[in-house]
């Protein structure tokens, strides 16, 4: 996915459609020359409706349709008629996606499912005809409701990338290079740090004919919780990942700080991302020998780990595997 192509935030200007007024209509047939008044309803403004679906995965649909604006509703007819209500207008969003109030922040909704909706702003009520409002000292109404007005909101749509597993590492670490060797995606990577600058997803195949997807994060730094850098926007994506693996090269100067100092960025930006399973993978590992790992077991943190070296192609498999047995605790989990 080209970073230029990739689109996790939009701001549109919704507005939901006028109710059709109610008729005042009265009945005049040559056979009934004094009728009674038969004016129908109004039909209802259109709603403007958000939409899951599994068939997008940015917004960047989005990024030039900024207005969007549902039809109004048609004016009560004679005999009793209804008018025809407004078209409703659907925004289409990829799972993951926050919908927000642009003026007070609050939160709309969050699209997790396929096909799952809600309202951004609801059409106006049509009036009710002349009809309704007969009595018996009133056998002639000239008057009708007129429909409701339309509703004006401004939505922030925010996007948080919904994956199996999300890398979590310092920039260069080798995550790009972890997705590109398990998967079909191609991230761009080169040799200097900040190389991904938008999250990338990649479907990794597993053993019989099993997959999950994971994410490639871009880098986190020291301060990001603090919106030092974009780290803001990165840490944003990290919230919807089922497991967090942690890549850390094995050239750093202590695995275990650098773990600790990511940890301690997620914790400032959301604690309760420390609910979430945590993985560790040490990349780079081509550069060692069987003694210097041995050595660097003693300072590794208290969790699940491997070695692993992209490029050559070593641990791959245990990764996978680790991964794997990890998700299906994880559901296990969920299902109890």
């Amino acid at each position: 996915m080209a970073s230029s192509n990739f689109v996790d935030y939009v701001k549109i200007f919704c507005r939901s459609g006028k109710g059709g007024p109610g008729s005042q209509h009265m009945r005049r047939e040559k056979s009934v020359p004094k009728g009674g008044p038969d004016g129908g309803d109004g039909g209802r403004g259109g709603h403007v409706i958000i939409k899951g679906s599994r068939n997008l995965w940015t917004l960047l649909h989005l990024k030039f349709k900024r207005h969007v604006f549902a039809g109004h509703g048609m004016s009560g007819g004679r005999q009793g008629s209804s008018g025809a209500q407004g078209e409703d207008k659907t925004i289409y969003v990829p799972l993951g996606t926050i919908a927000k109030d642009a003026e007070t922040g609050e939160v709309l909704c969050e699209i997790t499912d396929e096909d799952q909706e809600f309202v951004l702003a609801r059409g106006g009520m049509g009036g009710r005809g002349n009809m309704h409002f007969k009595t018996a000292t009133n056998q002639t109404p000239r008057y009708a409701q007129p429909g409701q007005e339309s509703i004006d909101i401004a939505v922030i749509l925010e996007l948080k990338i919904l994956a199996d597993v999300g890398l979590v590492g310092f920039p260069n670490a080798g995550k790009s290079t972890l997705l590109s060797v398990v998967s079909a995606a191609k991230p761009e990577i080169a040799d200097y740090p900040f190389t991904t600058l938008v999250p990338n997803l990649g479907m990794v195949s597993y053993r019989d004919h099993k997959s999950f997807v994971m994410a490639d994060i871009p880098g986190i730094i020291e301060g990001a919780s603090q919106g030092k850098g974009l780290g803001i926007r990165f840490l944003r994506h990290i919230e919807r990942n089922s497991i967090l693996l942690f890549l850390v090269p094995a050239d750093a100067d202590s695995i275990k700080k650098e773990y600790e100092i990511l940890l301690n960025e997620l914790k400032n930006y959301n604690p309760e991302l420390l609910d979430k399973q945590r993985l560790l993978a040490i990349s780079k590992c081509d550069m060692l020998d069987a003694e210097l790992m041995a050595e660097m077991k003693s300072d590794l943190p208290d969790i699940p780990y491997t070695f692993i070296s992209s490029v050559a192609n070593v641990g791959i498999i245990e990764l996978k595997d680790m991964i794997w047995k990890t998700l299906e605790e994880s559901n296990k989990d969920i299902i109890d």
